[in-house]
């Protein structure tokens, strides 16, 4: 292979002859014979298919018509913004080629993924080989008018994204952002025994934190139950603008890492085609005759070893047939192939013209006929299912729904509001214990180390923690077989669950809020798809992505500062209100309930916020399904004088269980102290209420707002996150001047629970006070209270000091007590 080091010994002069910034054109090369699996026939097939797409690539980057050359290019046939990536498709193609013919040889059902970021234009080229593009979008067919459309929808308005995105045929996988790609074929390979997921991940997102932890993803693959994933390292020594560190490693080091991975490496190299196809074709009959032997001798012999699984390392130059010198600088082979080679061709008319002998070095008039279809030799190596089409790829076509026991069974007694208490996760568990049981082929759960700190741990009374490794003799719950996965990583938990969720299946992510931050962006990546794939007509619905966060930031107490976050709602309501919805239930029958909501949904990204902390019942199962159907609404047992046809003198609203601990606190409080006060009380579940109704589904019209929370009256809203999130949600209101927010204020520590609610003044004593400084009137009436309030909250803090824990008249506090320290 010709490597960079041997292309960085040339110069500008030794490449152009004079260097005076000369751009030369690819040359047709010659198929060679070279000896390996392939006869001549399928090395010529093989060989034309990879010409075929590449051409198409090309041609997507800069064709806008003209799509077969039969005019010489002129200008307006080349798009006025030249966009795209080419460096990496060649690669790209190559493995789908190949791919192609293992299929149709041994029968596969296999599916691809592109890691390398914006390499759209190699599945989009193979997809219309295949006529995915005529059955799923039939204004693009496989004719020369297609391929004109195909041509002048890529990068175009109004058209398709440059890398593989919802509207490619046969990708599950956003290519937009790196680093997931091994994940989501892990994923995808999970409980589908028969898959086998060809992952292409480029050099540059080997770098990525989380594709560095995703090589451990093999550690979970059940050669019994699960399907294969064949990674293929794709070097091709590039990013944007430097070197990858994969391409510049020693090969022998390269090689000991990935089989310190687990993995055991086969090696593609070079720059000629025809020794690439032949060891390409040799490593991918490799690949597939080990992972045959692993599933027979799991599934037949009930060999429960882990298997060292195969994979190959790809090395291939960067933008590999493109022009090899352009204005004096190299080009193939070096970074400068990474995105568009010839960026001027449009005004530039030297850059056009070799744009038309680098597209006419393909042969095109070998590839397709007269109609622009590709020829009978590119056809015939479509598979009878190809990849393209295959609806794993497309997981809608596949979701069952998942059979759910009837939550109310597993709801706790509520006969007395706020005199029991429970765990709410610990509940639910109980409930998804018997979610796990009833689906064993199409459910998972997924959690960083912390099933049983966040108190879901009676799942594993049904199943073990998946582990393929070696068991010693103090492990508990691990099995070859497991349902739930615990690893220490978010990003390997969310990656993949994602790839579980776009084949079509079902599952939860519970991990501890503050933690939850470590997979912003791939949140972001996964809701942009959905919101993305709801507009294309041929995708259908996936299950949702369902999150459980417990640990959260106000019983953080013991951990401290650092655990203490509750800003991840603040960045998922910055997605589409489509796809998105945050859910903060404020006791265990609530939680149940809105939990069931979540696993019947399709398209959503569920966030639901609940403690594991022993917390008050509020609700009876009854009471929670209306509530929670409602998703906001006034608990009518715990207002003060709000009889029907009068308007309270305050509203105290809350969202979360601590939040309305407290808030139902001070309202005890006002009841006891101030008597003639009007106090309503809302609760609010679902946070999306808050919006109006013409920003979110979920929205509340201007009115039945108004109806809530008054036109003119005090709000006190206690909130479990950030106090700006309300204000943000609700700034359009009538009433949003008089809108008092309680929240998290970014003050923590290792301390008590009640004292890190009076850290961010979210007590139920600080409420009080915001009552009466915010009710008009009140102020010099209840300045006893007030003054009393400020005590309280003084000699709760001290007792904290001197005895390390809350005072019992507010650890132990009931409803409707209204106990105070000092009374």
């Amino acid at each position: 292979m010709t490597r960079t080091s041997d292309i960085e010994g040339d110069t500008a002069a030794d490449n152009v002859g004079d260097g005076d910034g000369e751009t030369i054109a690819p040359t047709p090369y010659v198929l060679t014979d070279a000896p390996g699996p392939l006869s001549r026939d399928e090395l010529v097939a093989v060989d034309t298919w990879w010409r075929a797409s590449n051409y198409l690539a090309v041609g997507q980057i800069y064709l806008m018509r003209n799509p077969l050359l039969r005019e010489p290019l002129r200008p307006d046939d080349i798009k006025p913004r030249l966009l795209g990536h080419f460096g990496t498709v060649p690669g790209l193609n190559l493995v789908w080629a190949h791919a192609n013919r293992v299929i149709r040889q041994r029968g596969l059902n296999a599916v691809y993924v592109a890691g390398p970021g914006h390499g759209g234009p190699g599945p989009n080229a193979c997809a219309w080989l295949e006529d995915a593009y005529t059955l799923l979008t039939p204004d693009i067919p496989r004719d020369i008018d297609g391929m004109g459309r195909l041509f002048h929808q890529f990068s175009f308005p109004g058209g398709v994204p440059s890398h593989c995105a919802p509207e490619t045929p046969g990708s599950f996988h956003e290519g937009g952002e790196l680093g997931y790609s091994l994940l989501h074929a892990f994923g995808a390979a999970l409980d589908n025994p028969d898959l086998t997921v060809f992952c292409v991940i480029g050099d540059g997102e080997a770098e990525t934190g989380p594709l560095a932890g995703s090589w451990h993803a093999n550690k979970f693959l059940n050669a019994g139950r699960d399907g294969a994933v064949i990674p293929i390292l794709a070097l091709n020594e590039y990013k944007i603008a430097n070197p990858t560190i994969f391409a510049r490693i020693p090969e022998a080091e390269l090689v000991e890492l990935l089989r310190g991975y687990g993995y055991d490496p086969l090696i593609v190299s070079g720059d000629d085609p025809a020794p690439v196809h032949q060891a390409m074709a040799t490593a991918m009959d490799t690949c597939l005759d080990r992972i045959a032997e692993f599933q027979r001798a799991a599934r037949e012999d009930g060999d429960t070893a882990r298997p060292r699984w195969p994979m190959i390392i790809m090395h291939t130059p960067k933008g590999w047939t493109c022009p090899p010198v352009v204005d004096g600088e190299r080009v193939e082979g070096t970074f400068r192939a990474h995105q568009v080679p010839l960026p001027t061709a449009r005004t530039n008319p030297r850059h056009r013209e070799v744009l038309e002998q680098w597209l006419r070095s393909y042969r095109p008039e070998e590839l397709f006929d007269e109609h622009g279809t590709p020829v009978a030799l590119i056809r015939d190596q479509v598979p009878e299912h190809p990849m393209s089409l295959n609806p794993v790829a497309n997981g809608g076509l596949l979701v069952r729904d998942l059979d759910l026991p009837d939550w109310r069974d597993y709801g706790v007694p509520v006969d007395q509001p706020g005199t029991g208490q429970h765990e709410a996760t610990r509940v639910l568990g109980g409930w998804l214990r018997d979610v796990t049981a009833r689906n064993p082929h199409n459910f998972l759960t997924l959690a960083p180390d912390e099933l049983a700190s966040n108190r879901l741990q009676d799942i594993l009374e049904v199943t073990g923690r998946n582990w393929q490794g070696e068991v010693g003799p103090w492990d508990v719950a691990l099995s070859p077989t497991g349902r739930a996965v615990e690893v220490l990583s978010e990003h390997m938990c969310q990656g993949l669950l994602e790839g579980y969720l776009l084949t079509g299946r079902h599952g939860v992510f519970t991990c501890y809020e503050a933690f939850i931050h470590i997979v912003d962006a791939m949140f972001n990546q996964h809701a942009k798809w959905l919101d993305a794939s709801a507009q294309v007509s041929w995708r259908r619905k996936i299950p949702s992505l369902n999150y459980l966060l417990t640990s959260h930031v106000w019983r953080q107490d013991h951990n401290g500062f650092t655990h203490q976050d509750p800003g991840f709602l603040d960045v998922v309501v910055n997605k589409s209100p489509e796809i998105v919805r945050v859910y903060l239930p404020p006791d265990a029958n609530t939680l149940l309930s809105i939990y069931d909501h979540c696993l019947r949904s399709l398209h959503y990204a569920n966030v639901v916020v609940a403690g594991k902390q022993p917390g008050p019942d509020w609700l009876s199962v009854q009471e929670a399904a209306l509530h929670c159907a409602k998703g906001v609404g006034i608990w009518s047992w715990a207002c003060h004088n709000d009889e029907p046809g009068t308007t309270p003198d305050v509203v105290l609203a809350c969202a979360g269980d601590v939040p309305t601990l407290e808030t139902l606190a001070a309202t005890a409080i006002l009841r006891d102290r101030l008597p003639d006060l009007r106090v309503r009380v809302i609760n609010v579940v679902d946070l999306m209420r808050l919006l109006p109704a013409e920003e979110h589904p979920h929205g509340l019209s201007d009115p039945e707002f108004d109806s809530l929370f008054t036109r003119d009256r005090p709000v006190i809203f206690a909130f479990h996150g950030y106090p700006w999130l309300v204000h943000r949600l609700t700034y359009r209101r009538t009433n949003h001047a008089e809108l008092h927010v309680r929240g998290y204020k970014e003050k923590g520590t290792t301390t008590t629970p009640f004292d890190m609610v009076m850290l961010n003044d979210l007590d139920r004593f600080h409420l009080v006070m915001d009552v009466i400084d915010r009710v008009p009137g009140l102020g010099e009436r209840a300045a006893g209270l007030r003054q009393d309030m400020v005590e309280a909250r003084l000699r709760a803090r001290a007792w904290t000091r001197e005895h390390g824990a809350d005072m019992p008249v507010v650890a132990d506090w009931v409803w409707p007590s209204a106990a105070i320290p000092g009374d």
